[in-house]
């Protein structure tokens, strides 16, 4: 099957890791290539304008050395690609998504505050890449290596999806996930409860509100706009549960036992063109338990 590469960005920490041994799995799963790219940090006084003379020799990185070592002792490794970039991490890694398949992540890295649950590059590339990125969280502590990937193939695939606007992209490489991984697909639909009504002085409350009308009508919509994709992914089962309240809470909640949570970027709107995580994807990734997929949207969306 030719597909794109699955892209495992490190620096050797335990979270980069982690997050190699996903890449791997990702890619064992596509038959893709695995690429690993190590971005070396330019110092503080170096000028990012001044270009080197060519790029970083990957044979002389000794991060990408301590990598080779590791897979050394790995079985069926797919076709793999070692790459040695020089620069900002938090602006090279995002730039890797215009030619890859995933990005995947450790949630922090070698730099920053110990107590950071999320790193800034981890963030930038989720914020900013044009592929899914997937943010695979720290081990728990006390774990001495990197969980295998397979530990959480017996969980299901879990997306977060709002009814009133679904994001196309994000469904599909829902259902296409969950394919590739057993066939099991969660869908959380949340809706607003209670509901926030204003009142001017003077004027009469509205109706009270049926909760089970509007659960009954989010369901309908859901229901509405999953039908293509269950068509295209006949082999997947799907489980729609339609909850009240925080959405971010109901996924991280989810995260605990999901292989695999997937939730969507938000799209740019006229009055704020800057790309933007939103609120419930910045809270999923911070809090999930579990490795997180952010989707950008599909080309022409995000404008």
């Amino acid at each position: 099957m030719s597909t794109q590469p699955v892209v495992a960005a490190v620096d050797g920490s335990e979270d980069s890791l982690c997050a190699l041994e996903w890449a791997l799995d990702a890619a064992r799963r596509r038959e893709a290539t695995l690429r690993i790219v190590h971005v070396r940090q330019l110092a503080p006084w170096t000028q990012p304008e001044v270009l080197a003379a060519g790029p970083p020799d990957p044979g002389e990185d000794p991060v990408l050395e301590q990598v080779r070592a590791h897979l050394a002792k790995q079985d069926a490794l797919p076709a793999v690609q070692y790459v040695a970039l020089e620069g900002a991490p938090g602006a090279l890694l995002p730039e890797l998504g215009a030619t890859s398949g995933l990005l995947v992540l450790g949630s922090r890295g070698r730099g920053g505050f110990a107590s950071l649950l999320l790193g800034s590059n981890s963030l930038a590339a989720a914020r900013d890449a044009e592929c899914p990125v997937v943010v695979v969280p720290r081990p728990a502590q006390g774990d001495e290596a990197p969980p295998a990937p397979s530990a959480a193939d017996g969980g299901p695939v879990v997306v977060g999806m709002n009814a009133d606007s679904p994001d196309e992209a994000t469904l599909g490489f829902a259902f296409a996930e969950a394919a590739l991984r057993g066939g099991r697909l969660r869908i959380v639909a949340a809706y607003p409860w209670p509901l926030q009504t204003w009142m001017l002085p003077g004027e009469m409350p509205p109706p009270d509100i049926d909760r089970d009308a509007v659960e009954h009508e989010t369901r309908v919509l859901a229901e509405g706009f999953l039908a293509p994709h269950r068509e295209r992914h006949a082999g997947v089962t799907t489980e729609v549960v339609v909850l009240p309240g925080d959405a971010a809470g109901h996924l991280v909640e989810a995260s605990r036992e999901a292989a695999l949570v997937i939730i969507g970027r938000h799209r740019r709107r006229l009055l704020a063109p800057a790309r933007m995580m939103g609120s419930v994807t910045q809270a999923v990734l911070l809090h999930a338990e579990s490795p997180v997929a952010v989707v950008p949207p599909a080309p022409g969306e995000d404008s």
